[in-house]
């Protein structure tokens, strides 16, 4: 098959496309920031590299082998959305009811090793790269894989490239925008910085509320499907 240079910009595009909106780094800089507060910009920055690689590690997994490792464990994907919308409601309503940080308290002392315990998780699952962005890259593997033909297992090799270009382009803005969250400190100022990072908390509430709902809606919706054909 002779390479074709507009297909494969367009899967790129449409990897980028489809992932960007969900994963959100400008919008979540500020919840990493609200969870970065007590470490060094050096940390931060280092924290910022390895969530991006951690999160383009669970996109390139999921886009090549999601579908298989689901079926694997017998784990259907509407329980990975329910079970991924509890973590993230949890999460942003920890970060909403977090106290205001009280400057006549010295901090406890953060290293980089204590930072890096939570670059995984929560800062990269489900934070940077939740059930919703799982659920796209699994999506988008099984139709490349439908794309390819039965020649190809995992889908052509031109077009599994090219969704990888659009994860990593993705999660580079990821190291970029978490990296440099401290200058929305000194662009806002502590109270706006504090209104970004409750209402950015409780936007991720919203998104695991709906991501919860919609694996409860498919799971009802395949239970009544085969509660019919029974």
């Amino acid at each position: 098959m002779d390479f074709d240079a507009a297909d494969f910009v367009q899967v790129v595009v449409l990897t980028f496309a489809a992932l960007f909106p969900v994963v959100n780094p400008v919008g979540d800089a500020p919840i990493f920031l609200g969870l970065t507060r007590q470490y060094p910009l050096s940390a931060q920055r280092v924290l910022a590299n390895k969530i991006a690689v951690y999160g383009f590690a669970i996109l390139a997994v999921s886009l090549l082998f999601g579908s298989e490792i689901l079926a694997f464990f017998g784990v259907a994907l509407a329980m990975v959305q329910i079970a991924g919308g509890f973590v993230l409601v949890s999460t942003g309503w920890n970060l909403l009811n977090k106290p205001e940080d009280d400057s006549s308290q010295k901090p406890a002392p953060a290293t980089l090793q204590d930072a890096l315990q939570h670059a995984f998780y929560p800062l990269t699952l489900p934070i940077t790269v939740g059930p919703g962005c799982i659920s796209i890259a699994i999506a988008l593997g099984a139709h490349l894989k439908a794309r390819a033909g039965p020649g190809f297992a995992h889908g052509h090799p031109r077009d599994l490239l090219a969704a990888l270009i659009g994860m990593a382009l993705v999660c580079l803005l990821v190291a970029v925008c978490y990296g440099n969250a401290d200058r929305l400190v000194r662009t806002l100022g502590k109270a706006g910085t504090d209104i970004i990072v409750r209402l950015s908390a409780f936007i991720l509430m919203a998104i695991g509320v709906q991501i919860g709902w919609n694996g409860l809606s498919s799971a009802i919706t395949q239970l009544l499907a085969q509660h019919a054909v029974r």
